[in-house]
């Protein structure tokens, strides 16, 4: 049976069988959807700036950012609204959207990064015009609360995004190599924690556990723990059957991880992947009182019983050499070894 076929009896069979729910029927159409890329950049493109999230704190964050994009030989154009606030946030959810549509419309932009990330971006999923986008496919860079645009574009129309530094992270030689390699040179990158060793006789810093080893093969898919979490029971989730999902995490002390994983858990995710990859979890200090599970505890309570090839310890999130990662193509991890290996294009 072809494609059209099938979903046409995808459509006959949700009308006469009842049981077969809009969850499921979602999930199918994610499967047959096919992933859209955005064009390679060169020298001389012009990068959108938007803040879909939080407001930034200065102008000198927007200086910083122009200054880094100068450096790869883009030239920029500011969204409209990005010096706008309203409350914490960066302008209205209608100023902030418009931004983000504009962008995207916009046929002189070629790729756009988040300035900063913070909190927000989330409630922009419902108002977002997902159609235009994917008439529009573009490479949107950024981590943290941009997570949630991450999760959707992807859930939504299949678009590639990239999960790495905004425009006010600490732009290292490492996440400068990264960012030409993947979105310049569009190369097939394979991840593995810098060598930090120094003068020392072992690595102390950067250091990667396995949870469970072995290889596995599936599309790479993830971001923030806190933005995936709170987006399950919501359309705005891609499949996750038989993919690796990866997470970071800042500022949350381990019995909010805790909770947060035993969402994964309880809402089926993490019983559908096939392999695992844990960041940072920068600044998670426990919380006074009676003590508190440690990271290590919390992975091996929901990620060990799994018996997929997982790892954590990558240098994922809120830190200065931080991997640039493309969500939505295949991948290879190597949990003993740690590393990441992109089997598949990231943009055309």
């Amino acid at each position: 049976m072809d494609k059209r076929s099938f979903i046409k009896a995808i459509g006959l069979g949700l009308a006469s069988v009842p049981f077969f729910g809009h969850s499921e029927a979602m999930a199918t159409a994610a499967q047959l959807k096919n992933l859209l890329k955005g064009k390679v950049l060169k020298a001389g493109d012009t990068i959108g700036l938007i803040t879909p999230a939080s407001a930034l704190p200065d102008e000198e964050s927007i200086t910083i950012c122009k200054d880094v994009m100068a450096y790869f030989g883009f030239k920029v154009k500011e969204g409209k609204y990005i010096r706008e606030r309203y409350g914490n946030l960066a302008g209205t959810d209608a100023q902030r959207l418009e931004d983000l549509h504009a962008m995207f419309r916009d046929k002189e932009v070629a790729g756009i990064l988040c300035i900063r990330g913070g909190a927000g971006a989330s409630r922009l999923l419902h108002k977002i015009d997902y159609d235009m986008i994917a008439k529009n496919p573009k490479a949107l860079i950024g981590y943290s609360d941009i997570t949630a645009l991450i999760m959707a574009f992807q859930a939504k129309i299949g678009l590639v995004t990239f999960h790495g530094p905004v425009g006010t992270s600490t732009w290292s030689n490492y996440v400068a190599k990264g960012f030409t390699e993947q979105l310049m040179e569009n190369k097939l990158v394979t991840y593995s924690n810098p060598d930090k060793k120094g003068d020392n006789v072992v690595q102390y810093k950067d250091r990667i556990t396995t949870i469970n080893p072995g290889v596995v093969e599936g599309k790479f898919l993830g971001g923030n723990l806190t933005l995936i979490s709170g987006l399950c029971g919501s359309p705005y989730l891609p499949d996750f059957k038989d993919s690796i999902l990866f997470l970071e995490e800042i500022n949350e002390s381990p019995e909010k991880v805790d909770r947060m994983f035993c969402q994964l858990m309880n809402s089926g995710i993490l019983s559908q992947i096939k392999g695992f990859v844990f960041g940072k979890c920068t600044d998670c200090s426990p919380s006074a009182g009676y003590g508190s599970l440690n990271l290590d505890q919390i992975l091996r309570d929901y990620i060990k019983p799994l018996n997929i090839p997982s790892y954590s310890g990558a240098v994922i999130g809120h830190v200065s050499d931080q991997f640039l990662l493309p969500v939505g193509v295949k991948a290879r991890i190597d949990a003993s070894k740690g590393t990441i290996e992109f089997l598949e294009k990231a943009l055309v």
